[in-house]
């Protein structure tokens, strides 16, 4: 079915899916190794077979990957590569070049705070991406790139979109979430250091507090986080803030490695 797809001019939301998921073979949400060698072969077949030339952006692709073991993709190479219809992963791209807009985009549809994006929110968020872009669709359609967004990112396959899944369509030197991921905190700890940085007692952090936190976290995490990028990763989570005040749960989507809304295990 993948190499029927690879044949097409234009490859629709869901066939760019299968496609995906056909070469990620062990699920890890990149295609690696082996899996990228058997893409770029079947990638060239495909197209010989429907009679069509490689593209510009696949010619560049097989050269600098075809003799590359131990490279790998996501979802952002492998969208550039193959002529998407709408390319509609792309426009998410396009609107949050940064991760401090990212944050922005993230607060202003997570519209129930909860943490996640859902379905629903999912789904507005796509709609206004479509309008501005002025690309015509309807709601079929709508139906079809949520459902498609949604399958792509949702690595747990609980019906939503947590930060850092949502965050794994920025390009990686923008994702700096890819990063925090291996200094998170089990609840207790992430309690324990957040009111020992929230030093007024006022529930929140700001600005000051943050950068404190953020300069000792760098600072244990030399290997992992970078002192250079603390600017950086200030304004980026700051962007998750209530006109400045940082809260709790804000920050936990960030440093939390458990979901702190739920109820804390006996």
């Amino acid at each position: 079915m993948a190499n029927a797809y690879l044949q097409g001019v234009e490859i629709s939301a869901s066939q760019f899916l299968d496609i995906f998921h056909h070469y990620d073979n062990d699920g890890n949400g990149y295609i690696e190794g082996k899996e990228l060698q058997s893409f770029i072969k079947e990638l060239q077949q495909a197209r010989k077979q429907a009679g069509l030339e490689l593209t510009d952006q696949m010619k560049a692709f097989v050269q600098e990957y075809e003799k590359n073991t131990d490279a790998k993709i996501g979802i952002v190479e492998l969208v550039q590569i193959l002529p998407t219809e709408e390319n509609f992963l792309l426009f998410f791209r396009q609107q949050l070049k940064s991760c401090a807009e990212f944050m922005q985009a993230w607060r202003c549809y997570d519209a129930d705070h909860s943490g996640y994006i859902e379905a629903d929110e999912l789904k507005n968020f796509l709609k206004d991406l479509l309008q501005k872009a002025k690309k015509p669709y309807d709601e079929k359609k709508l139906d079809e790139y949520t459902h498609t967004t949604l399958k792509i990112f949702d690595s747990n396959h609980d019906g939503k979109l947590c930060l850092a899944e949502m965050a794994r369509l920025l390009p990686d030197e923008e994702n700096f979430l890819l990063k925090f991921q291996n200094v998170k905190l089990v609840r207790r700890e992430f309690n324990k250091i957040f009111e020992l940085y929230d030093q007024d007692e006022n529930g929140y952090m700001d600005e000051n507090e943050l950068d404190a936190l953020l300069k000792d976290l760098c600072e244990k995490n030399k290997k992992v986080l970078e002192v250079s990028k603390i600017p950086t990763y200030k304004t980026a989570i700051m962007a998750l803030s209530d006109g400045g005040k940082l809260y709790r749960t804000e920050l936990a989507l960030v440093l939390c490695a458990e979901d702190i809304s739920a109820p804390a295990p006996l």
